[in-house]
């Protein structure tokens, strides 16, 4: 989820904590919590600082160790050892179990998202990406909002905020069976797919649509079960040729692969250079694919410039790269 959801949901968190007698009859306590609570929130999401080194590997680690199993269990450590100096008459017990709740939440919530996490390390490296729920969720977000601002007007944080999870339960339920719904309306159109990637957008009904077969890539959009293919593409499998091979040894486009399951590839040549391109398939917008992987070669097969993320022009992924004028 995105980082105001996560804030939002560790207030409710430390909302609901006041339901405990432990809590409740402390102010230490419940102050702690509160902090632990929102803290733990946002702390799997550190590893965002490694955008500030390059893509390449903010991609390849980001939800990766941070939302694993050990990190779920050392994140709660970690805020108590900086917390419980401040509030030495707090419970320790129950400050552990509330800043515990808010960090799993986080992993866990993040499942639901087509970008997933990495949260079974280190019995596995796969991603768990269930796809039902978009990285910011209008509704989740409003109604947790919703539930602060009856918290402020007097109510009972605890209960309001049982209630609300009541309905989110729900709300992820509904979203199970319509992506169920349009699962089976693709398979109907495309009856020899092997893989079918369906992915939310902030709209309820409104899906993405990724799907490949044997020989093709169908990319579309899903409004309810109603599935509209937009593009069509030949599957050509990534031949082993010098300039593919030298183009795989970049981080960018080595980082992009580890990441992208659904993707078509370009080569152009030129008068003196080539340039790779991978584009990932999953996240067609206005008729455009924004999330790509680009390398430049020079006729030696040495790399001259590299890039990958999300471009949304050719002009301004000319000067990402910046070192040939393409």
């Amino acid at each position: 989820m995105d980082t105001g959801t996560h804030v939002v949901m560790g207030l409710a968190i430390g909302g609901i904590a006041t339901l405990d007698p432990v809590v409740a009859q402390s102010s230490a306590t419940a102050t702690s919590v509160m902090i632990g609570a929102i803290v733990g929130s946002q702390i799997p999401d550190i590893d965002t600082v490694l955008k500030l080194r390059n893509n390449a590997v903010y991609i390849r680690n980001h939800r990766g160790i941070t939302h694993s199993i050990p990190a779920v269990l050392l994140w709660p450590l970690v805020i108590l050892a900086v917390i419980y100096p401040f509030f030495p008459d707090a419970n320790l017990l129950h400050l552990w179990i509330w800043t515990f709740l808010a960090v799993f939440l986080h992993v866990f919530v993040d499942i639901f998202n087509a970008y997933g996490t990495q949260a079974l390390r280190p019995f596995s490296s796969k991603w768990v990406a269930l796809g039902v729920i978009n990285t910011f969720d209008p509704f989740i977000f409003g109604i947790h909002v919703a539930g602060l601002f009856i918290w402020a007007f007097g109510a009972h944080p605890g209960y309001t905020f049982l209630v609300i999870y009541g309905i989110i339960v729900v709300y992820y339920l509904l979203r199970f069976a319509t992506q169920r719904s349009v699962l089976k309306a693709v398979k109907a159109i495309i009856p020899d797919a092997t893989e079918i990637i369906i992915a939310p957008t902030m709209r309820f009904n409104h899906w993405r649509v990724a799907v490949m077969s044997k020989h093709q890539f169908f990319v579309g959009r899903a409004v309810k079960n109603h599935v509209r293919i937009l593009d069509q593409f030949n599957r050509v499998p990534v031949p082993e040729t010098p300039v593919l091979e030298a183009a795989k040894k970049d981080k960018n486009l080595s980082a992009f692969l580890s990441f992208s399951p659904v993707y078509r590839w370009e080569v152009d040549e030129y008068d003196d250079y080539y340039e790779v391109r991978f584009i990932d398939l999953r996240y067609r917008s206005n008729g455009h694919y924004p999330f790509v992987a680009v390398v430049q070669l020079d006729r030696e097969l040495t790399i001259q410039s590299s890039y990958t993320g999300w471009i949304f022009s050719e002009e301004k992924l000319r000067k990402k790269l910046d070192i040939i004028p393409g």
